[in-house]
C-alpha cells in the first residue's frame, strides 16, 4: 500500500457515492414535473426509473468480470464519463425515449461506482473491511439525505427540474478531480482470481442470498423511488419523510461497526426484515403524523440491509472477490429495476379503479399509494422467513467466516 492516500481515495469514493445517491432521491423528486412536461403515465415514468436500476447491474457484472485485469482507476473513469454523460443528456432530454438513455447512462455510472469502491476499500482496509464498507454505505442516504432536501428547496423556489438535475454535475467534478492522478491498490488482500471468483458464485449460499437480494434491494429502494407519488397525498411531506428516513439510515450505518460485530449479521438481517414488513404495512394505513412515525421505523428496518447483504459476501464468501461483491449489488439493482414498471401500473390501477368508485383525483391518489404499499410489503414478508433460516444456520456460518 507504499504511496496510496488511502484517505484521498476513501474521499472520492465517498463523493461518488453521494452522487449515486442524489441520481435516485432527486429523480424521485422530479418524477411529477417529468410526468407533467412530457405527458408520461405512471407506468412511463417507471420505465425511466427502471432504466437507473438496470443500467446499475449491467455495470456491476461487467465492473466485476473486468476489476482484476481493469483495476479500480479504469473503473471509476468510467464512472465519471458515464455520470457527466447522463445528467447532461437528462438536462437536454427531449422526451420519452432521450429520458430512457440519459437514465440508462445514469444507472450505469452508479453501477460503476459499487464495482470498483468495494473491492478497492476491501482491499485497503483488510482488518475492518465491514466497520469501513458501512462507512462507504453511509453516503448512499447520506447523499440521498442532500439530494431530497435539495429538490425540495428548489421545487418549492419553482426551479425547473434541469437545474435540479444539474446541481449534481458539482460533486461528479469533484469526485473526478480527487481521483485524478492517484496512486490504486493492487488486489492484495482479496481474492483476485477471476475462475476461481465465479466457480465460488456456484455455491448455495451465494445463491440463497442472491435471492434475499432481490427482495431486500425492492423493499428499499422500491419504497423510496416512488415516495412522492405514494405519499404525496398522504398530510405528510415525502421529500421530508425521504431525507428523514435516510438521514436516520446514515447514522445508524456510521455506528453499524460495532453493532453488526457484537450482533450476527443473519441476526442482523432476520430483524431487519421484520422491522421493514411491520413498517411498510403501517406506512399503507397511516395519514397525517403517523406517516413519519411509520418512516422511522422503515428507516430502522431497511437500513443494514444493503452494506450487510455485501458485507457477508465478503466475509463469508471470500473466494467470490470482486465479483462476487460486484454481483450481489447488481442482482439487487436489476430485481429492482425489473419491479419499478410494476410498482407504477399497481399505482395506475389503483387509481383507475378509485376514480370509477367516485373518489376525488387527491383522494384516489392517496388509496392509490397506500395499496401499493401494502403490495411492496410482502416483500419483507418472504424476507422474514428467508433470513429466519438463514439464523438458524448461524453456528454452522460462523465455522467459515474469515
Amino acid at each position: 500500500m507504499e504511496n496510496i492516500n488511502k484517505n484521498r481515495l476513501f474521499l472520492a469514493s465517498c463523493i461518488s457515492l453521494i452522487v449515486t445517491a442524489m441520481t435516485f432521491a432527486i429523480r424521485a423528486g422530479i418524477l411529477g414535473q417529468l410526468g407533467a412536461d412530457f405527458a408520461l403515465s405512471d407506468k412511463e415514468l417507471g420505465y425511466v426509473n427502471g432504466m437507473a436500476f438496470l443500467g446499475f447491474p449491467i455495470a456491476t457484472i461487467f465492473g466485476g468480470l473486468v476489476y482484476n485485469s481493469l483495476g479500480a482507476r479504469k473503473l471509476m473513469a468510467i464512472a465519471f464519463v458515464s455520470h457527466l454523460l447522463g445528467l447532461l443528456l437528462t438536462i437536454f432530454a427531449g422526451g420519452f425515449w432521450t429520458l430512457l438513455i440519459s437514465t440508462f447512462f445514469i444507472g450505469f455510472a452508479n453501477g460503476s461506482v459499487e464495482a470498483a469502491c468495494n473491492p478497492m476499500i476491501a482491499d485497503m482496509y483488510t482488518d475492518n473491511r465491514t466497520t469501513m464498507l458501512n462507512k462507504f454505505h453511509v453516503w448512499f442516504p447520506g447523499g440521498i439525505v442532500i439530494g431530497a432536501l435539495a429538490s425540495k428547496f428548489m421545487t418549492d423556489f419553482n426551479m425547473g427540474w434541469q437545474m435540479q438535475i444539474g446541481i449534481m454535475l458539482i460533486p461528479t467534478l469533484l469526485y473526478g478531480f480527487l481521483f485524478f492522478g492517484q496512486t490504486f491498490p493492487k488486489s492484495e488482500n482479496i481474492v483476485s482470481d477471476t475462475k476461481v471468483n465465479a466457480k465460488s458464485l456456484l455455491t448455495p449460499l451465494f445463491i440463497f442470498m442472491a435471492i434475499c437480494m432481490t427482495l431486500t434491494a425492492t423493499t428499499e429502494l422500491g419504497t423510496q423511488q416512488w415516495v412522492e407519488k405514494i405519499l404525496g397525498n398522504s398530510g405528510a411531506s415525502p421529500m421530508l419523510i425521504l431525507a428523514m428516513v435516510t438521514g436516520l439510515m446514515a447514522l445508524g450505518r456510521y455506528f453499524a461497526g460495532p453493532i453488526i460485530h457484537k450482533l450476527n449479521p443473519p441476526g442482523v438481517l432476520f430483524a431487519s426484515a421484520i422491522i421493514s414488513a411491520i413498517a411498510i404495512y403501517m406506512m399503507s394505513t397511516a395519514t397525517g403524523g403517523m406517516v413519519y412515525v411509520a418512516a422511522i421505523l422503515f428507516a430502522i428496518g431497511v437500513c443494514y440491509f444493503w452494506p450487510t447483504m455485501i458485507g457477508f459476501v465478503s466475509e463469508y464468501l471470500p473466494n467470490t472477490g470482486a465479483l462476487g461483491m460486484s454481483l450481489i449489488g447488481g442482482i439487487g439493482m436489476f430485481a429492482t429495476s425489473i419491479w419499478q414498471p410494476v410498482i407504477g401500473s399497481w399505482l395506475d390501477s389503483a387509481k383507475a379503479n378509485a376514480l370509477d368508485s367516485g373518489a376525488t383525483v387527491e383522494m384516489a391518489e392517496l388509496m392509490a399509494g397506500q395499496e401499493t404499499l401494502s403490495n411492496i410489503a410482502i416483500f419483507p414478508m418472504v424476507l422474514v422467513v428467508l433470513f429466519g433460516i438463514l439464523y438458524t444456520q448461524r453456528k454452522k456460518l460462523e465455522a467459515r467466516r474469515v
